[in-house]
């Protein structure tokens, strides 16, 4: 059996685990809540690290810590606290933040599981027993400083998610932008057959139907960019209710500036404490960006499934590279895995945002939303699929793409859609009709225009260019 030691809270004696960091009110929440076995990201677990380092410098620089109050630190203590927190933001005892993500709304127990640890860890730092009961360095009086859950909990979330966008999704649409640009840029000289409805259409070049998908990821990058932006607005000062009770009313800018000197993103202190208590518009919003940068993603790797469809009895315009066969049965079958594993990821996210959009608009009651545990593990899930399956993507599929030039221009001529550019010069009437008589007859449009002796050779073959039927003609 697991050694337990035997710690105490205001509700009485609770048996925790020798060894653990945590105390009496992490361990309250692991019986309380068995429910799913997911715990908070590590993105989460750093950015709550982040938000309670920049607390512990705010209260060391405005006096609170070493002041008047129950207990005061010393200057040492204070550095061994702030040590501490840096640890949990570098990702240390990561081990030790067991709690279920559907527990407290509000994230109590997270809030209390990291106080616990920082407490702990901190007494073990200055040289003192962490199983001290006396808890030189408390959880509630000096790590929980100026704070309530409330208003730190959504912040760390806030935190985590601007910071995963800004520094791995936001570079990682990036790379897949460059990708696709660079082939839009090298495949401009190879002439296709467009498709609308999934049905024959006019040529365009190869080129131009990638800086298409060049252009989605170039406003997937202002979308992201715009998701992070919807979160610069930190709740912490608020504490309880939004009124700041209990804190220096210079906590909160002081927090949010030392949050945007860590991490090189602006940051600001809520504009109405009652607003950022109590909603999660700006989560939703974030994650609404998401969606759409989601959706995007399927389309486009739908559209490089079906581009890479064959070898010899689909389209076969861009050859995928090849990762793995393909199938138990089919002996040499190669299928387009990376594009289906983004497509997978992709509804996967969109689906979060149904979970988001509940959270924040049921969740949220008077001065506090009851939903923030789900929402930050949601959101964060949404930002690592994305990030993870673009990067994938990118590596394994997107960079290693060919063009097929022989299957691009073998079925130009064959178009039906060929006779649109002689509607100035026939009319639409004349030129439907002659495109169902080429489909009867199995003639392409100029093989039956040359029969019919409809225009002068000149004419036709310049009326008939590919390459002009990509551009707009004057």
């Amino acid at each position: 059996m697991t050694q337990t030691r035997t710690e105490r809270d205001s509700m009485g004696e609770v048996h925790v685990p020798a060894d653990a960091y945590y105390g009496a009110q992490t361990q309250r929440a692991i019986d309380n809540f068995p429910v799913s076995g997911w715990r908070l990201p590590p993105a989460m677990i750093s950015a709550m690290g982040r938000v309670k380092l920049a607390c512990g410098i705010a209260n060391r620089d405005l006096g609170k810590l070493t002041g008047s109050g129950k207990n005061p630190l010393t200057d040492k203590q204070v550095t061994s606290l702030l040590t501490a927190c840096q640890e949990i933001v570098d990702g240390g005892l990561g081990d030790q933040f067991p709690v279920d993500v559907f527990q407290t709304g509000s994230g109590t127990s997270s809030n209390m599981n990291i106080n616990e640890v920082l407490s702990n860890r901190a007494i073990e730092i200055d040289g003192g027993d962490r199983l001290d009961e006396s808890k030189p360095i408390h959880p509630n009086d000096h790590v929980n400083m100026g704070q309530s859950t409330n208003d730190t909990f959504p912040t760390a979330i806030h935190v985590a998610t601007a910071v995963q966008i800004d520094k791995h999704l936001i570079p990682t649409l990036r790379r897949m932008h460059a990708s696709l640009l660079e082939k839009a840029e090298a495949w401009d000289k190879i002439i296709k057959i467009g498709r609308t409805h999934l049905m024959d259409a006019t040529p365009l070049r190869l080129g131009q139907e990638f800086g298409g998908f060049a252009r989605q990821l170039e406003l997937s990058i202002q979308r992201a960019e715009r998701a992070r932006d919807a979160v610069l607005e930190l709740p912490v000062g608020g504490t309880a209710v939004g009124s700041g009770i209990n804190t220096h009313p210079e906590f909160g800018s002081r927090v949010a500036a030392h949050l945007a000197e860590q991490t090189g993103i602006q940051f600001i202190e809520a504009v109405n404490h009652f607003e950022g208590n109590a909603n999660r518009d700006g989560l939703v919003e974030a994650h609404g960006q998401l969606k759409c940068i989601a959706q995007t993603l399927l389309g486009l790797a739908n559209n490089i499934r079906w581009l890479g469809s064959g070898p010899r009895c689909g389209y076969y315009e861009v050859k995928l590279p090849t990762r793995q066969p393909g199938s138990s049965i089919m002996p040499g079958k190669v299928n387009p895995v990376l594009c289906e594993s983004l497509m997978q990821l992709s509804a996967r996210v969109i689906g979060n945002d149904g979970c988001m959009t509940v959270s924040g608009g049921c969740g949220g009651n008077f001065q506090l939303n009851i939903m923030m545990p789900v929402m930050a593990h949601t959101i964060l899930e949404s930002i690592a699929l994305l990030d993870g399956g673009v990067n994938a993507f990118v590596e394994f599929c997107l960079d290693g793409m060919e063009p097929n030039e022989e299957a691009c221009n073998a079925a130009v001529e064959q178009s039906l859609s060929m006779c649109t550019s002689l509607n100035p010069l026939i009319g639409y009437e004349q030129a439907s009709a002659l495109a169902k008589e080429a489909f009867k007859t199995g003639q392409t449009i100029r093989e039956l225009c040359e029969q019919k002796n409809l225009l002068p050779a000149e004419q036709l073959n310049e009326a008939l260019d590919p390459w002009k039927m990509t551009e707009p003609q004057a």
